[in-house]
């Protein structure tokens, strides 16, 4: 125990030696080892690390939405009590791309002061490699928005569309968005795309569908809800 504390003496003295950027660098790099062997490496929270805000980019796919008031806290919330969330993100070639955080990401680039407190970084942290996939990120920025409440509908509508032309089931759809499927059929009837719900029931089909088949496999036949 005694060497580790005093490995750590020297490790911080040496670090207080270096320039910003080469610190910063290697504060990751440190991070990221003791990361490897952490009881928590699972969890992305466990390793937060600072990168340049250039190399943060945006996804398109974001359904979120703040009003400028909200927008305004939330300046004023990291200006006061500094960033307490980072930026969800996966590595996109030598860049990161949001997952979730997008306007945490805008108010560490637009805001000069907030800017120049962190020297121009962001702090985020990567998503699991197994969720990195499109409908994986797709699907978790959609639970971190609706776990908040933030969506907008247009936008959602057209995610759901958008899975849907990847083979994605409503079954799945609403599992991994945290929706009910009448929810998953409404939004798929927003996007004016017939196809994606012609052959679709309403909420008394859907509970039919649940008594009779709880596994919620396919039923091959529509259900005579009036039967």
């Amino acid at each position: 125990m005694k060497k580790i504390k005093e490995l750590t003496r020297l490790i911080c003295t040496g670090l207080s030696q270096l320039d910003i950027d080469e610190r910063i660098a290697q504060i990751n790099n440190i991070k990221q080892a003791i990361h490897k062997i952490s009881p928590f490496n699972n969890e992305p929270v466990d390793c937060v690390i600072w990168v340049k805000n250039n190399q943060v980019q945006a996804n398109d796919y974001n359904p979120n939405s703040v009003a400028p008031p909200e927008m305004d806290l939330l300046r004023l919330s990291i200006e006061n009590d500094g960033y307490t969330q980072p930026i969800v993100s996966m590595e996109s070639g030598d860049e990161v791309e949001v997952v979730d955080g997008f306007h945490r990401n805008r108010i560490g680039k637009e805001c000069e002061d907030i800017e120049n407190r962190i020297y121009g970084y962001l702090p985020i942290v990567k998503i699991r490699k197994s969720r990195e996939g499109i409908n994986d990120r797709v699907a978790a920025t959609i639970r971190h928005n609706r776990a908040r409440g933030k969506h907008k509908v247009g936008a959602m509508s057209d995610l759901v569309a958008d899975l849907k032309k990847r083979n994605w089931s409503n079954k799945k759809i609403a599992k991994e968005l945290g929706m009910d499927r009448d929810e998953v059929l409404r939004l798929s009837q927003i996007t004016g795309l017939t196809e994606l719900f012609s052959n679709q029931e309403f909420s008394l089909a859907w509970e039919a569908e649940e008594i009779l088949n709880p596994d919620g496999e396919d039923i091959p036949e529509k259900i005579d809800t009036n039967a």
